[in-house]
């Protein structure tokens, strides 16, 4: 359970571990793992992994969407700030998290 209130619990869609987060930064402050029983039936194991392969497939064919737009993504978002350094040049920079120490 989550401590107080700065802290919520999340569970792992994949692993089913629960982890505990502080809301302010946002942080794993505690992460409890679930005991799963060993594997007693190798063919129900090998069955399952076959029974799970559209969806490690599906992962994979977003994964490698995700990375194939990453570039042109990048690049937009590089030129957005360009165009808008030229607009504005004499704008102080924005505001970075180790400028706030």
């Amino acid at each position: 359970m989550a401590e107080n209130r700065s802290t919520f619990e999340v569970r792992c869609p994949a692993c089913q571990a629960i982890l505990v987060v502080d809301a302010e930064t946002k942080e794993v402050l505690l992460h409890k793992e679930v005991k799963t029983s060993p594997v007693t039936d190798i063919a129900k194991a090998v069955q399952a992994l076959k029974e799970n392969v559209g969806q490690r497939e599906e992962a994979f064919r977003k994964s490698l969407e995700a990375e194939k737009n990453k570039g042109s993504r990048l690049k937009k978002t590089f030129e957005e700030a360009m165009k808008r350094a030229k607009e504005e040049p004499d704008a102080p920079p924005p505001m970075r998290e180790i400028d706030l120490d």
